[in-house]
C-alpha cells in the first residue's frame, strides 16, 4: 500500500516538474523574441507610448457695448511648455539655451521672475522683506550679496557657461521650474503669446529641443485702450491663493478676471477647457496628438453703455479737469481726479461710466511691470471713483430737502422765504451770497431757491421737517445705500441722521439738520448713487434698477435668463433688494423741483447758465461746491431733454472748486448724445 502512494507521489512530482519546463520554456522563447528576434520593432513601438493628457484653454467670452462693438475680444495665441524627460542638467541646460535662442530672435519674451540683475549685479527690487524671504525660500545665507546669490543658484543648477548674461538667462527658466515644478506629466509654461515665427522655427528644428509642446492659448485684447477701464476691469495670470480657491476648471497659467465685469462675470466669460491627448517618445519629442474633449468658447456680456458715449465722457472729463488745474477757468485749483456717470432716467441703464485717473488694463493680461503699477498707485488710477467714492453732495442735494418740505407740506411750490443772508438759528450759518455780497436773495419761492442756490432758503425747510423726515427722503432716493451695479466695491455711501450721530456716540444738533439740508453733514454720496437720485427726481419718482448689463450669451447664441444672472451676481457681491415701497408725488411739487433745475441752465443768475446758456438742447441742472476738509469739490448734476429727460448726467471733479466748472463736462455728452451721429 506504501510503494503504491508513493509511485503516486512521485507520478505527481513528475508531471508538475514538467508543466514547470514547459511554461520556462515558452517564457524563455517569449523572451528571446521581445529582445532579439523583434527588439527592435518593440523598442520602436514602446518609445511612442508615453501618453500625456493636455488642456486645450477655452477662448474667453467678449465684453461688447449696447451697440455691438467689442471692446474686449480674445483670439487663438500660442503657449510654449516644457516638459521633464530624461536629459541631465547640462542637457536641460543647453535645451533652455537652445529655446531661448529662438525666443529672443523673434522676440519675444519668456518667463522670468528671478530678482537677480546681471552686469551690474544687483537685485531687481528695493524691498528689504522681500529680498530677505527669497533668500530664505532659497536656503540661502541673508548676508550674501547679489553676485553670491548668483553664483549660488548657478552652482545648484549646475550652469556651465562663464557668459553671465546667458547664465542669467538659463537660470531665469530653472528657477521657473523649481517655483512651479515639471514632470513627464505635468509641463512649466516658459512662454506666453509666441509669435508664429517662433512656432514654425521649433517646429521645423524639433530635433534640436526635448519636452517642448506649443498649445494654443487664448490671447485677451481691450480694443480701445483705457476706454471704460474701471467698468471693464483687467484680468491676469492667475495666483497660488486664486488657484486653491477655484480647484480644478483653471490651471496654474489661466487668465482669470481680476476687478469690474471682467471680475464680476468670470464664471460666465470663462468658457470650459478641453482635452488633448499627446504621445511622446522618452526623448520628450511628440508622435502623434488627438483632441479628446473640445473646448467651449466662454459667453459674451453685451455691456448697457455706449463706446462713443463713453469716450466723450472720458475726454470731456480729463479736459475739464486739466482746463481748472490750469487756471482756464476764473479760478486755478488744483484739481486731478473725478468721475462721470451717465444714465437712462428710465430704466437705469448706464450708459457711460468714467473714472479719472484711468488704466491701461492691456498691461495687467502678462503681468505689469513694478514702476507702472507703482505709478498707477501713486495716483489711485485704479480706484473707481464713480462707485467707490463717497463725496459730500452739497448744493446737488437742495432737491431732496425741496421734495422732503414740499411733500410734507411745510411748504407749497409759491411759498417765499426772505433770505436775509445769515440765518438766525443754531450757529447762525450764513448763505453764500452773504459771504460774496455782504447781503440776503430776499424773497424766493422753492424754484427761484435751486436756481439762486439759496442756503438760506434750505436751511428753513430743514427747520421746518427736521431731520427724521429728511433722512427719509435722502433713502428713498437711493442716497446712503448700494445702487446694486454689477460691480465689485461700490459703496454704502451715508446720509445724515439721528442713527448716524448714534453709531459715532453723538447728540443730535440743529446745526447738523441745517448742515445736512445743503448736502454736508454725514452725507455722503456717490456718482453713481447720485445719477440714480436725479433719474428718480425726473421719472416721477418712481424707483429703478442701476444695471450695466443688456445681456449674457452662449457660444450657442442662447441668452442666459436675467434672474439667474442677477441672483448670480448678487450673491457674489453680497447685494441685497431693498424692500422700499413706492411714494407718490404731487406733480405739481415735482415741477416746481424740476423748474428751479430749468432756471439753473436758461436764466440769467443761475448757477450753471454760462455754460448752457446757448446749448441746442434744454437741460435741466443743478451744481454743487462742496466742502471736503480743505478741498471743495465740483459738482454738476443734470438731465435733458427737460420735456422727456431721456439721460441724466452727474460730473464732479474732486478739489475743482465752482459746480459749474464741472458743468461744461455735462454739456459736452448732452451735445454729442442728442446731436452728434
Amino acid at each position: 500500500m506504501e510503494d503504491r502512494e508513493k509511485k503516486k507521489s512521485n507520478l505527481r512530482y513528475n508531471l508538475l516538474t514538467i508543466v514547470v519546463l514547459i511554461i520556462g520554456f515558452i517564457l524563455l522563447c517569449q523572451l528571446i523574441n521581445l529582445q532579439i528576434i523583434n527588439g527592435d520593432e518593440y523598442r520602436a513601438q514602446s518609445s511612442t507610448r508615453l501618453t500625456r493628457e493636455t488642456i486645450i484653454h477655452a477662448d474667453r467670452g467678449e465684453i461688447l457695448d449696447r451697440n455691438g462693438v467689442k471692446l474686449v475680444t480674445t483670439s487663438t495665441g500660442y503657449s510654449l511648455n516644457l516638459y521633464r524627460t530624461t536629459t541631465d542638467n547640462k542637457q536641460l541646460n543647453e535645451n533652455i539655451k537652445n529655446i531661448i535662442e529662438v525666443l529672443e530672435l523673434n522676440d519675444d519674451s519668456y518667463i522670468d521672475n528671478l530678482i537677480l540683475s546681471v552686469e551690474p549685479f544687483g537685485f531687481t527690487t528695493d524691498n528689504e522683506e522681500t529680498i530677505t524671504k527669497w533668500k530664505k525660500n532659497n536656503s540661502m545665507d541673508e548676508s550674501y550679496s547679489a553676485e553670491q546669490c548668483f553664483y549660488s543658484l548657478k552652482n545648484k543648477y549646475q550652469i556651465e557657461y562663464d557668459d553671465i548674461v546667458q547664465a542669467r538667462k538659463i537660470m531665469a527658466i530653472r528657477y521657473e521650474i523649481t517655483l512651479k515644478g515639471f514632470s513627464n506629466v505635468k509641463p512649466v509654461e516658459i512662454a506666453s503669446n509666441i509669435s508664429k515665427n517662433s512656432v514654425l522655427n521649433f517646429c521645423e528644428g524639433s530635433s534640436r529641443f526635448s519636452g517642448i509642446d506649443i498649445v494654443t492659448s487664448p490671447v485677451v485684447t481691450y480694443n480701445y485702450g483705457s476706454l471704460a477701464s474701471h467698468l471693464l476691469g483687467y484680468c491676469g495670470k492667475i495666483t497660488q491663493a486664486e488657484l486653491e480657491k477655484v480647484g480644478d476648471e483653471y490651471t496654474d497659467s489661466e487668465l482669470i478676471g481680476k476687478t469690474g465685469i471682467q471680475y464680476v462675470f468670470e464664471k460666465y466669460l470663462k468658457g470650459k477647457n478641453g482635452k488633448r491627448q499627446i504621445d511622446m517618445d522618452v526623448n520628450g519629442n511628440i508622435t502623434g496628438e488627438y483632441i479628446t474633449e473640445e473646448p467651449i468658447v466662454g459667453a459674451d456680456v453685451e455691456l448697457t453703455i455706449d463706446a462713443n458715449i463713453q469716450k466723450v465722457a472720458e475726454e470731456s472729463l480729463k479736459a475739464d479737469i486739466e482746463k481748472i488745474a490750469s487756471g482756464g477757468y476764473a479760478e486755478q485749483s488744483d484739481a486731478t481726479a473725478g468721475a462721470v456717470v451717465v444714465m437712462n432716467t428710465k430704466n437705469g441703464e448706464i450708459l457711460a461710466l468714467a473714472s479719472y485717473p484711468d488704466f491701461e488694463p492691456q498691461l495687467f493680461v502678462n503681468g505689469i511691470g513694478t514702476e507702472k503699477y507703482k505709478e498707477y498707485n501713486e495716483v489711485q488710477a485704479l480706484y473707481n471713483r464713480a462707485i467707490s467714492g463717497a463725496y459730500a453732495p452739497g448744493s446737488t442735494f437742495k432737491m431732496v430737502t425741496a421734495i422732503a418740505g414740499l411733500e410734507s407740506g411745510k411748504i407749497s411750490p409759491n411759498d417765499k422765504i426772505s433770505c436775509t443772508g445769515v440765518y438766525p438759528y443754531a450757529h447762525k450759518p450764513v448763505c453764500w451770497y452773504y459771504t460774496s455780497y455782504k447781503g440776503g436773495h430776499g424773497g424766493l419761492n422753492v424754484s427761484q431757491a435751486i436756481q439762486h442756490s439759496c442756503n438760506y432758503y434750505f436751511y428753513e425747510i430743514g427747520n421746518r421737517i427736521g431731520i427724521d423726515t429728511l433722512s427719509e427722503y435722502s433713502a428713498y432716493f437711493g442716497l446712503g445705500r448700494k445702487t446694486g451695479i454689477e460691480l465689485p466695491s461700490e459703496t454704502n455711501g451715508s446720509i445724515a441722521s439721528k442713527k448716524h450721530a448714534e453709531e459715532e456716540n453723538r447728540d443730535w444738533y440743529l446745526g447738523e439738520t441745517l448742515s445736512a439740508a445743503i448736502g454736508q453733514s454725514y452725507n455722503n454720496a456717490s456718482p453713481i448713487q447720485m445719477a440714480k437720485y436725479i433719474s428718480m427726481l425726473v421719472n416721477g419718482g418712481h424707483q429703478i434698477n442701476v444695471t450695466t448689463i443688456k445681456s449674457v450669451r452662449n457660444s450657442d447664441g442662447a441668452e442666459i435668463s436675467k434672474d439667474e444672472v442677477n441672483k448670480y451676481v448678487n450673491n457674489l457681491l453680497g447685494i441685497k433688494e431693498a424692500d422700499i415701497d413706492e411714494k407718490t408725488f404731487n406733480q405739481e411739487n415735482l415741477q416746481a423741483v424740476l423748474d428751479g433745475m430749468k432756471n439753473v441752465t436758461t436764466e440769467s443768475g443761475g448757477t450753471a447758465y454760462s455754460i448752457f446758456k446757448d446749448s441746442s438742447v434744454t437741460v435741466g441742472g443743478k451744481t454743487g461746491s462742496a466742502q471736503a476738509g480743505k478741498k471743495t469739490h465740483a459738482w454738476f448734476v443734470g438731465f435733458a431733454p427737460f420735456d422727456d429727460p431721456e439721460i441724466a448726467v452727474v460730473a464732479i471733479v474732486e478739489n475743482g472748486g465752482h459746480g459749474a466748472y464741472a458743468a461744461q463736462i455735462a454739456r459736452d455728452i448732452f451735445e454729442s448724445y442728442f446731436y452728434e451721429d
